[in-house]
């Protein structure tokens, strides 16, 4: 049986990868789980020291749901035992980028949930037999801790700067540790601008906050993530998810979208007008996000990656008082891809500017589900 399938099997089905691709295995067996029917993962993403949002049942509904991604999960547990390890990905199944397993799209991170790194590497030597056998492009992981073993065959790939801000302090303590001018002064103009706060999920704040994130992303030269992708994500976390709309006179003038996952706050989207930058508002709801993290009992606020080249971002990052580390991407393909995406990003620098919104968005949602 394919890794695929397993979206159609019963609950707490398995398989041995090494019996669906015909081939003997040298090590130990490895066995497919869909982490939607068998409740075994979601009681290891809730015991796990380092699951993230990213593993939850519900970041991994909203991605198939949205984007039509099969979701397994292998693991050397034997069925009928207890779920002590797993590694969770999706098969993207593209006719325009082509077949691959990612662990996982969208997601920032998503570290394997092992013990040891011999359990690590048991999961990644069975899973690049499916890249090995043709039957997939390359596999990729994103963790956030561990490191696949040479003998594995996975390569970094890419490189992100990843900044996290430590809640575990007072709000006087945080607030003193924002840059003076960059933060703080922000926070307080916000003030004498009078910007309105406004935080949920309903249907009227995420609209507000779409036409801001096509503004944004028509800004750096992006077609918008699928309006069908947040309603998904709405839908699986309910209160967990918050948008949280800044305004000035009725005008939307900035919007973050944050997650919750036990003690950890995540700041997933953000989006903005820039003719209101000089008002503070994005300052204004990174602050509101943080003490509503604070009063909730979240000990992190995850600020996510940036690109290494982004020193703009970074700084931003950096002067929240986030702590920065290298968060590390490794594949395994059967060869070397070159980088290109050169003409795309050219193509798009010339496109986007011109389409007006409505193209923009049918762009992004005919786009996003080929290039997780």
């Amino acid at each position: 049986m394919d890794l695929g399938i397993a979206a159609a099997a019963r609950a707490g089905a398995v398989t041995t990868v090494s019996a669906s691709l015909g081939l003997e295995s040298s090590v130990a067996n490895v066995y497919e789980i869909n982490p939607l029917l068998d409740p075994r993962w979601e009681a290891l993403v809730s015991s796990h020291t380092r699951s993230s949002v990213f593993h939850t049942t519900n970041w991994l509904k909203a991605l198939q749901t949205a984007y039509g991604y099969n979701l397994v999960v292998v693991t050397t547990c034997p069925p009928n035992a207890s779920l002590t390890n797993g590694l969770v990905l999706c098969r993207v199944n593209s006719w325009l980028t082509g077949q691959r397993f990612v662990s996982l799209p969208f997601s920032d991170h998503c570290e394997p949930l092992v013990s040891t790194s011999s359990e690590l590497d048991d999961l990644l030597l069975h899973m690049r037999r499916y890249v090995d056998a043709g039957k997939s492009k390359y596999i990729e992981i994103r963790p956030t801790h561990c490191q696949p073993a040479n003998r594995t065959g996975f390569a970094r790939c890419t490189s992100y700067s990843f900044h996290s801000l430590d809640l575990r302090k007072t709000t006087q303590e945080l607030f003193h540790k924002f840059h003076k001018d960059c933060v703080q002064r922000k926070i307080r103009r916000a003030g004498r601008e009078n910007l309105h706060y406004e935080e949920g999920n309903s249907e009227i704040l995420l609209q507000k906050f779409y036409d801001l994130l096509v503004i944004t992303r028509r800004r750096q030269f992006l077609p918008p993530q699928p309006l069908s992708w947040f309603r998904q994500l709405i839908a699986k976390f309910g209160s967990d998810l918050k948008i949280r709309l800044a305004t000035k006179a009725g005008l939307p003038v900035a919007s973050i979208l944050t997650l919750v996952h036990r003690k950890t706050m995540v700041y997933k989207y953000g989006c903005s007008d820039e003719r209101f930058h000089s008002c503070g508002g994005v300052a204004f709801l990174f602050w509101n996000a943080i003490q509503d993290a604070k009063n909730n009992g979240c000990e992190q606020f995850e600020m996510g990656r940036s690109d290494v080249d982004n020193t703009g971002l970074i700084s931003f990052k950096e002067h929240w008082g986030a702590i920065g580390t290298e968060l590390r991407y490794w594949r395994y393909a059967r060869q070397l891809e070159t980088t290109g995406g050169n003409w795309e990003k050219s193509l798009l620098r010339k496109l986007v500017p011109i389409i007006p919104d409505s193209v923009l968005r049918t762009v992004g949602a005919l786009l996003y589900k080929h290039v997780g």
